[in-house]
């Protein structure tokens, strides 16, 4: 009896590691072929993201703010910079950065400036799959790098 890819895909997940779970995802959605799908099969139901202190519930709400994140960013790659998982591996932490152009992130107008978004995140695993995600990220000198570079434009 042959199995259905979606059930092949979905062991081939199980299998990896924590480590290997956080980079897949990285390397999936956040860059491209950015496949939001994959949320689905990564995260627990209730999977919570914790971004800079805001807290968005569920794997349906974080799959469309990952989405409208995205649209706010052409070109969109995230690129892992150092990463490590805790003795136990309940526990994953990801060093990143996360490049692409200007396309209207924080309601600024688009000005295809680059984008150079650096964070750490440390993530839960839960049930073999990703449940928590607790981002910093240095979203505050990227606002000022593109503010200063659309007030430099207007001159």
């Amino acid at each position: 009896m042959m199995k259905n890819s979606n059930t092949s895909q979905q062991q081939a997940l199980s299998e990896l590691s924590p480590v290997d779970k956080v980079l897949h995802f990285w390397n999936n959605v956040w860059s491209y072929p950015y496949n939001l799908n994959l949320i689905d099969e990564l995260m627990v139901e209730d999977f919570m993201i914790t971004n800079a202190g805001v807290e968005i519930k569920g794997r349906e709400n974080f799959k469309q703010w990952v989405a409208g994140f995205l649209k706010t960013i052409n070109n969109a790659n995230l690129e892992n910079l150092d990463i490590f998982e805790s003795k136990d591996g309940s526990k994953v932490v990801s060093r990143w950065r996360f490049t692409g152009f200007h396309n209207g992130m924080f309601g600024l107008e688009p000005n295809n400036q680059p984008i150079n978004l650096i964070g750490t995140a440390i993530w839960e695993i839960r049930d073999n799959k990703l449940a928590h995600n607790r981002v910093e990220r240095n979203s505050w000198e990227v606002y000022e790098q593109l503010t200063k570079a659309s007030s430099q434009q207007k001159i």
